[in-house]
């Protein structure tokens, strides 16, 4: 099992224990929600007022910004993150930490981790990725891809786990993405998983 290195992602499930070949790769995320700061909203109203970050593994010099308002996702290049850095028109409002493995199961790869706000051990959830590496179009994969997640929910199911499965699946036609799959639609996946994430803190925070 190798042990995945740091960078920025976000969607999983819970950990399952595989008896297959496992392949170790590290993989390490982190997703930011930023704000925009309040001494810039007079001066440019059409800017977004909030907006998510997320950099891959896979994709070490890109970074993602996701505007779940308006539907639009962005690639550019890492040192964007600097640049905004200098310019201070948002702040950070949330930063999330992924941590965990990706394992190699037959056709299937899976990359599961933990979610931990930044600086903190405070687990916030757990997340799986399920990817199907012979086909890159998700209309054609799709049944494949429910059948594993249903032999996976049943297995897990017979376990006293804490919490419960969520199947998270944006509307990628939304964000102007197509069937073929890329690094857009993987941010767009953990920003959606991020946002849900956020929500819940939110609500339980309400309650106390």
């Amino acid at each position: 099992m190798v042990k995945l290195t740091k960078t920025l992602v976000t969607v999983f499930f819970i950990l399952l224990k595989l008896d297959n070949e496992v392949v170790p790769v590290s993989l390490q995320g982190f997703a930011l929600a930023t704000q925009r700061r309040n001494n810039h909203q007079s001066q440019a109203p059409e800017l977004p007022r909030d907006f998510l970050g997320i950099s891959l593994p896979e994709q070490p010099n890109k970074y993602y910004f996701i505007i779940r308002g308006q539907r639009i996702v962005l690639e550019a290049d890492s040192s964007i993150q600097t640049i905004m850095e200098k310019l201070q028109s948002y702040k950070s409002r949330v930063a999330l930490y992924f941590e965990g493995f990706q394992y190699q199961l037959g056709d299937f790869q899976l990359r599961v981790g933990k979610v931990t706000p930044t600086h903190s051990d405070n687990l916030r959830g757990i997340i799986m990725e399920v990817e199907y590496l012979p086909l890159s179009s998700m209309d054609k994969s799709r049944q494949v891809m429910e059948e594993f997640v249903d032999i996976w929910q049943e297995a897990i199911s017979k376990r006293s786990l804490p919490g419960h499965f969520m199947h998270m699946e944006p509307n990628f036609a939304e964000f102007g993405l197509s069937d073929h799959y890329s690094s857009q639609h993987t941010a767009v996946q953990y920003a959606t998983v991020m946002a849900q994430l956020i929500a819940t803190q939110s609500v339980q925070a309400a309650r106390n």
